[in-house]
């Protein structure tokens, strides 16, 4: 099978890239004019992906950039050689001379995605890596490839139970997952220790380990940046590194565990992820669980609102001479339950991201205590880290319970003292100040004279821009809904505006300035118009990778002038999402279309001005 994905025509012994990025982009269009991939962009979008959790640079020379999506057609490899090597960020920081690229399908089968982890366990052959590094043919690459054959593992007697035992994992599942397997089991091999290793890859987990082998274990090492069951290792030595770390340094890696020198797992407050380098890291990481869980409700339950608006501002009110029942009862879905919704979620899985599931309720908890006493988003916000350490703090507190108690810890302990120590400090703590501040910034937003307004719509439109879908992104966004849920629509619309401006300037500029485009980006441009139109700014990432110092700059300026322009001519957005499905609820949309548009057109034009032409 491997013939198949590695093609005399995927193979180039002299690539002319003097960096990483000229590199990728060289192997990436090999694929593609193999038909192996539809959308070089997609694609080359995944592999960067990748590369910005840790590079897959590895040692002596070689590199596997790898990536797993939609666009790839047939599970493929390209190989490609430079001889004076280049810098890939690779583990022993030496240049890297031949970087196979690994290019797999949504739906790859097992048997593909065996072949490819097949091949980087190869790689880890000194004999095969001299070869490679010194054929004169393509043929000869092939022929070093095809015919090496793997030796086969030795069986051991069930009852003789192993030394120690490892965890692989990466994000994608391909490489580094079976690498990492394969140097610990070679390095364990030469030590004459014996180890299993289970692989949580692409196909699922591989080779898993019983309860009876953790058991009788000396020492466990979980190299993985991805999540994994981890509870099980309660009690026991578990060192928990990089996926990187089980092919770099296995040797430390089986002595430490060997020795019981890595510290004992305590179980649920250690997570239930490997904590790797890659992890997000605190209070962005949790924020940005609870930020992403909640938009369903802000999505669906604001253009709800939105929708009912259509029948008059007032016309979910029985009370008033417009009312009509289909505005109240898309009031009474989207802002009677969705939106009201939205400060609980977003309380409740932040604390589930500090606590897992025990913070869930008591954050949630708070969340709702919150909006019932005029906390809104910020005291939920608070309410929800505040539910997540409480929990944190009683697992801490509660450690120690005989082994018989264990059970009552997540469905007795945690809770009832979790929602009540949660809500006593709600209650005691944080409303009162909150609420205050929470009313004050809803007054300093109402009173906002128009020239501040238009410099917070500045502000908040070119945030949309720098990192199209970041935390930068997410924080104006945030801010937007915030607003909205005390009913001051104005900085909302600042935060449409600008998120909507970079694909459609980008599509403008590749209809306008086509001698400055591929034809792949002028088709990926048309793209842009329906998602610059529906508000999904991630819609221009692809341009911006491939270019971003002048891409970016564009999108910020064209971005800050919508969102400056929409507020100046006092644009209201009530819904959170939408594009142009929301024009009709928008407060002047004639005004904000042109605005939109021209801030569209200013991002073109300095594109057009700094790219300078296809030759």
């Amino acid at each position: 099978m491997l013939k198949e994905m590695l093609t005399e025509n995927l193979i180039n012994l002299n690539l002319k890239a003097q960096n990483k990025e000229e590199a990728i982009n060289e192997l990436i269009e090999m694929l593609f004019n193999e038909k192996k991939i539809k959308d070089k962009e997609i694609f080359k979008e995944e592999i960067l992906k990748r590369e910005s959790i840790s590079s897959t640079g590895l040692e002596d020379g070689v590199a596997i950039p790898h990536g797993k999506n939609k666009t790839v057609i047939f599970p493929s490899i390209a190989f490609g050689r430079v001889r004076n090597g280049i810098e890939f960020e690779s583990l022993d920081g030496n240049p890297t001379t031949m970087i196979f690229m690994i290019a797999a399908p949504e739906g790859a089968t097992d048997s593909h995605i065996e072949t490819l982890s097949k091949l980087t366990t190869i790689l880890l052959e000194d004999d095969v890596r001299e070869k490679l590094l010194n054929a004169k043919t393509k043929e000869e690459v092939l022929k070093i490839l095809l015919e090496y054959k793997n030796e086969e593992k030795k069986e051991i007697n069930f009852n003789e139970g192993y030394d120690i035992l490892a965890v692989t994992g990466c994000p994608t599942g391909i490489a580094h997952t079976y690498m990492a397997a394969s140097s610990l089991e070679k390095k364990a091999e030469s030590l004459g220790i014996k180890i299993k290793v289970e692989t949580n890859g692409s196909t699922g987990v591989k080779n898993k380990l019983s309860d009876k082998e953790i058991e009788m274990a000396k020492g466990i090492i979980v190299a993985a940046d991805t999540s994994i069951e981890m509870d099980r290792f309660k009690g026991k030595n578990v060192d928990i590194v990089p996926v990187k770390d089980g092919i770099k340094r296995p040797e430390e890696l089986i002595l430490r565990a060997l020795e019981k020198k890595a510290p004992i797992y305590q179980g649920e407050m250690n997570g239930n992820k490997s904590k790797t380098s890659s992890e997000r890291k605190g209070i962005y990481k949790h924020l940005m669980n609870g930020v992403s869980n909640m938009l369903p409700f802000v999505v669906g339950g604001g253009i709800l609102i939105a929708l009912s608006f259509i029948f008059g501002i007032e016309a979910a009110n029985s009370k008033h001479e417009t009312f009509n029942p289909l505005a109240k009862m898309l009031m009474d879905i989207g802002g009677g339950n969705a939106f009201f919704l939205m400060v609980p979620v977003l309380a409740g899985f932040i604390g589930m991201s500090i606590a897992d599931r025990p913070g869930f309720a008591p954050a949630m908890v708070a969340g709702l205590i919150a909006t019932n006493n005029g906390g809104g988003f910020l005291g939920g916000l608070i309410g929800g880290f505040l539910g997540g350490y409480i929990v944190l703090g009683l697992k801490r507190v509660f450690s120690k319970l005989p082994a018989s108690l264990e059970g009552l810890k997540p469905v007795l302990i945690y809770p009832l003292l979790g929602i009540f120590l949660t809500g006593l400090a709600m209650y005691g703590l944080i409303i009162e100040p909150v609420a205050f501040l929470n009313n004050e910034m809803t007054e300093f937003l109402k009173n906002l004279g128009t020239g501040n307004l238009v410099f917070l719509g500045i502000i908040l439109g070119g945030m949309m821009a720098v990192d199209m879908g970041g935390p930068i992104n997410k924080a104006a966004f945030t801010f937007g809904i915030a607003a909205i849920a005390t009913k001051n629509y104005a900085p909302h619309a600042a935060v449409m505006a600008g998120g909507m401006v970079p694909p459609l300037g980008i599509a403008l500029a590749t209809t306008i300035f086509k001698n400055k485009f591929t034809k792949e980006e002028k088709e990926a441009g048309a793209i842009c118009y329906v998602m610059g139109a529906s508000f999904i700014t991630e819609g221009a990432i692809p341009f911006a990778a491939s270019d971003p110092m002048r891409i970016i700059p564009a999108s910020i300026i064209g971005s800050a002038f919508a969102g400056g322009m929409a507020l100046y001519l006092g644009c209201l957005l009530p819904a959170p999402h939408g594009g142009i499905f929301v024009l009709p609820i928008i407060t002047n949309p004639g005004m904000y279309f042109f605005s939109v548009i021209m801030g569209s057109v200013i991002t073109a034009m300095i594109i057009g001005v700094l790219k300078p032409s296809i030759k």
